[in-house]
């Protein structure tokens, strides 16, 4: 009866078989996560576009509510002149 071990060539095909199989599944496995990292990057990449949009529509609003407050004060302050002066006037 004749045995793998007996077979040098079978050997060397069933070490490179193994090792090719072995091989292939490292890269399967390799690709799986590289793939899977590209796709957590590019979600991350759409969450601060998000933020940024989100920002910008932010710092609109703010700029909005800052030039009304301007107005505000402004009128405020005409009208606090306008009773000094009168103050004075009846002084």
């Amino acid at each position: 009866m004749v045995t793998l071990a007996d077979d040098p060539a079978g050997v060397w095909a069933a070490g490179l078989g193994v090792g090719g199989l072995f091989l292939l599944l490292i890269v399967v496995v390799w690709q799986f996560a590289a793939t899977w990292r590209a796709r957590m990057l590019a979600t991350r990449e759409d969450e601060y576009k998000r933020l940024a949009v989100k920002y910008a529509e932010l710092l609109e609003d703010n700029t909005e509510i800052l030039r009304r407050y301007t107005d505000e004060l402004t009128e405020t302050r005409r009208s606090v002149a306008s009773m000094e002066r009168m103050l004075r006037e009846l002084d």
